[in-house]
């Protein structure tokens, strides 16, 4: 597996023959422990993790003030609602659209075709009535959800699915109270059948309604523009995060190696300078894999558009907290890497080893989403409240988790007797990865054998050809021994060919002594 972040565990992840297996895993434990505080926890810290996520959605900026650790995300947002001002019957009760629903509704009356919306009854044609605002135009006006859309309160107020002809004393009891609210104190008033029509025609104004915000702003170029931005900048984040974590878990053990070299007693100078040639040389290590670098920066882009819009559409629905917007991004670190080696298998697996390595790295970010949930878990104790000590505590607990949880999976993936068994036996299953490595192999080969083409001198070949035909021809034209004899004479000549004989053939065969040594 050579993209995923434990690449560097799984190079050299079986046991050493030469020590006790714990040993060699707690070696294991160890590796995995640093590139998750690195990885997973200490780079943690450029990327800005937000209550709600980083886009404003209706359902979470009608939270705002009831939820203390929710705010707006866009500055213009909040701005737009400051602006908003304060609820003024007068512009709503004297709108155009409520003046036309109220003379519509008198027709109705005057003919005697009127009935009250929430009770029910007819209403005679010298009967009082009143136009009743299912959802009050003050809350309307106040919804935080209606002024994120952009729309008018008072074209939502006074539309025709809101305004409701009913008695005087309904509507001027309902006054600004939404129809639960009503309905708790003033339901004793009403039968069942009543207060069920009542709440199904609120029911109806609030999802026609609720429907005209979703359509304007999730469809609206605001909401597109700050999402992308948003998915833009966690990508980044996120890229840089997982390249980071790289580079400075190479630094890290190219000076614990220093360490292990210097000589005991060990002074500060040395020790200073361990640190120096250890960083140093955990940075070439870096460059040098440049490749596994851009990959990083790759796979952690991905997951952080991926996990940014993921975490957006959830909270157009309900409101994702700070540690669950952390968990979905360390999800999606782990399902990108597992949908990399399913679909691309870069590293040209067969099938049973591409299900083991799809398995380790889903298992291996399950383990970090565990750590992660205990490093949250500690955080609401008092140990976290403790001086210096609280954060330490905190992101330790998490890593062990998780270093504990990954390598004993991984150690049982690549040591058990059923895993390796049922491995071996997908091995054998002919899918066209199998197709794919032939090609593969006989790609190789043909590139081999062209550059050796590439070595060989054209015109000096093409006059070796020439000359073997002009001898070819020769030796086809003789017809008789002789012949055939000074032609092939001819040839030895002209291709400087080192004979194994001297002078005439037929007396260097007379003689005993004579040996044919062909070189």
């Amino acid at each position: 597996m050579k993209n995923g972040w434990i690449a560097a565990v799984e190079d050299n992840y079986l046991p050493d023959r030469s020590e006790p297996v714990l040993d060699s895993l707690f070696h294991q434990y160890e590796r995995v422990l640093v590139e998750s505080l690195i990885a997973s926890f200490g780079m943690d810290f450029l990327i800005v993790d937000r209550h709600g996520g980083d886009v404003d959605t209706i359902h979470n900026v009608r939270q705002i003030g009831k939820d203390g650790l929710m705010a707006y995300k866009n500055k213009d947002n909040e701005k737009a609602y400051v602006d908003n001002g304060s609820y003024d019957s007068f512009i709503y009760h004297h709108d155009a659209g409520y003046i036309e629903t109220n003379r519509s509704v008198s027709s109705k009356r005057k003919a005697g075709e009127l009935q009250d919306a929430y009770t029910m009854e007819p209403i005679a044609r010298n009967g009082k009535t009143d136009l009743d605002h299912v959802i009050s135009a003050k809350e309307i006006h106040d919804d935080r959800g209606r002024v994120l859309a952009g729309l008018k309160g008072t074209e939502l107020a006074n539309s025709k699915d809101n305004l409701r002809p009913t008695n005087p004393h309904t509507n001027r009891t309902k006054q600004a109270f939404t129809m639960e609210e009503f309905l708790a104190r003033k339901g004793h008033e009403y039968t069942e059948a009543q207060q069920k029509n009542m709440r199904q025609v609120d029911e109806k104004a609030r999802a026609a309604y609720e429907a005209k915000l979703a359509t304007a702003y999730y469809i609206g170029p605001r909401f597109a523009k700050d999402m992308t931005l948003a998915a833009a900048n966690v990508s980044v984040e996120m890229g840089m995060r997982q390249t980071l974590g790289f580079v400075f878990a190479e630094m890290w053990f190219a000076v614990k190696e220093e360490f292990q070299r210097i000589s005991r007693p060990m002074d500060m100078s040395r020790f200073l300078d361990a640190v120096g040639r250890g960083i140093k040389r955990g940075v070439e290590n870096a460059k040098k894999k440049y490749r596994i670098l851009f990959s990083r920066f790759l796979s952690g882009s991905m997951a952080g558009g991926l996990a940014s819009l993921t975490t957006t559409l959830a909270n157009i629905f309900f409101t994702t907290a700070k540690d669950a917007v952390r968990l979905i991004r360390n999800c999606y670190v782990s399902l990108v890497d597992a949908l990399k080696i399913l679909l691309i298998n870069p590293s040209g697996y067969l099938f049973g080893d591409r299900m083991r390595a799809v398995a380790k790295v889903l298992a291996t970010g399950a383990s970090v989403a565990m750590g992660i949930t205990v490093s949250e878990a500690v955080s609401k104790t008092h140990l976290s409240a403790l001086p210096v000590l609280g954060e330490i505590i905190q992101s330790f607990c998490g890593t062990f988790v998780t270093g504990i949880l990954s390598c004993t999976l991984l150690f049982y993936m690549d040591s058990s007797n059923e895993i390796n068994h049922l491995v071996r036996l997908l091995n054998e299953l002919h899918t066209i990865d199998t197709d794919v490595k032939y090609y593969q192999q006989q790609a190789e080969q043909f590139e081999q054998y062209a550059a050796q083409l590439m070595r060989v001198d054209y015109r000096t070949f093409r006059k070796q050809v020439s000359s073997c035909e002009t001898i070819a021809d020769k030796l086809a034209l003789a017809v008789s021994g002789g012949a055939y004899r000074a032609a092939l004479e001819e040839a030895i000549a002209v291709m400087k060919i080192d004979v194994p004989w001297e002078g005439d053939f037929d007396s260097f065969m007379d003689k005993q002594s004579s040996r044919l040594v062909f070189r």
